[in-house]
């Protein structure tokens, strides 16, 4: 029993001094613990959206205001980490910004359009 306990007490000093380990080298290179977690969330959503802009050539008005907003959210993210961490993403993120800019530039063009009439 207490080598039982000795090995979970041991386990969870490991895990506990690992975390703090990583957080340390966060903190040493310059990011916060935050801004890295978001942007781990980022790389999930840019994925998504990577697919999302391959698939789709015409969206619908709300399919792209929900795209430009969740494409904000991840240049956001990914503006707050070094590019070196995300090098292996950067087709990825390139592609969602060509897909954010034509957005943007086709509902600049519609609504120049209506404001002329």
């Amino acid at each position: 029993m207490k080598k039982l306990l000795y090995a979970i007490y041991l386990l969870v000093f490991t895990i506990f001094a690992l975390v703090m380990y990583a957080v340390t080298q966060l903190r040493l290179t310059g990011i916060k613990v935050r801004d890295f977690w978001e942007f781990i969330e980022a790389n999930e959503t840019l994925d998504k959206l990577y697919i999302f802009a391959k698939q789709y050539e015409r969206m619908s008005p709300q399919e792209q205001v929900v795209y430009l907003e969740q494409a904000e959210k991840i240049f956001c993210a990914f503006d707050k980490i070094p590019e070196e961490l995300w090098d292996e993403e950067y087709d990825k993120y390139k592609e969602v910004l060509k897909k954010y800019n034509d957005i943007k530039m086709l509902r600049w063009a519609s609504n120049k359009t209506q404001n002329s009439y």
